[in-house]
């Protein structure tokens, strides 16, 4: 199904949830390799992007910077996926300020099922609308792939249980998603085997604050 634009939530708020996510996953899975939710803070000069891969052929790709923000996803079982009508269909609806975005060749924008923006000081995203007829177009994977960027905390811990096949407590993942400084015992709580320095250095990529 089609995630509503209202649900996302504002650029701050969901710079702080993909960098929650990412240093989740740094701490539970330190080769990078490994991660499915990623985010770097130095991507650009005033840019930051945030990314999701879940090594099956879905992923997106989150830019931020003075435009506004953008995100980019592809499922690639949807209908809409590796057809250059909807690619066309992000190039004319998404507004030129977003240049960097749209030409980026890393995003992959030749394929992809949906696409949501939203202008610098805007209240609202807006989404890239399919033209024409396209059957099972509702269809473009963006309720599933961008569910952790809308849900709570708990909503982690059964991820965690499903792609990390781990049981996690609720309280360090919910101080996280909190932006709570990272400290060597809430690096414990999660994976005790991870040295502190290391998840440290994760951080400063991520642009996580440490304690």
């Amino acid at each position: 199904m089609s995630l509503a634009a209202g649900k996302l939530p504002n650029p701050p708020a969901l710079r702080r949830r993909t960098q929650a996510l990412a240093m989740l996953d740094a701490i539970l899975s330190p080769d990078w390799e490994s991660r499915y939710y990623s985010h770097d803070a130095q991507w650009g000069a005033g840019h930051e992007m945030a990314s999701m891969r879940n090594g099956q052929g879905d992923d997106w790709f989150l830019l931020f910077g003075e435009f506004g923000a953008a995100i980019k996803g592809l499922a690639h079982e949807s209908t809409l996926a590796h057809d250059g009508a909807f690619a066309a269909d992000i190039q004319r609806q998404v507004p030129s300020a977003f240049g960097e975005f749209l030409r980026e060749p890393a995003f992959g924008m030749e394929c992809a099922t949906f696409c949501y923006w939203i202008p610098a000081g805007d209240s609202g995203w807006h989404r890239v609308t399919p033209s024409g007829a396209w059957p099972g177009a509702a269809e473009d994977g963006s309720e599933q792939l961008l569910d952790l960027l809308v849900q709570p905390a708990v909503a982690y811990v059964d991820f965690a249980g499903w792609y990390h096949e781990t049981a996690l407590p609720l309280y360090p993942i919910s101080r996280i998603y909190a932006h709570a400084p990272l400290t060597p015992g809430l690096i414990a709580a999660l994976n005790p085997e991870l040295p502190f320095d290391d998840a440290a250095a994760f951080a400063a990529e991520i642009g996580y604050p440490l304690g």
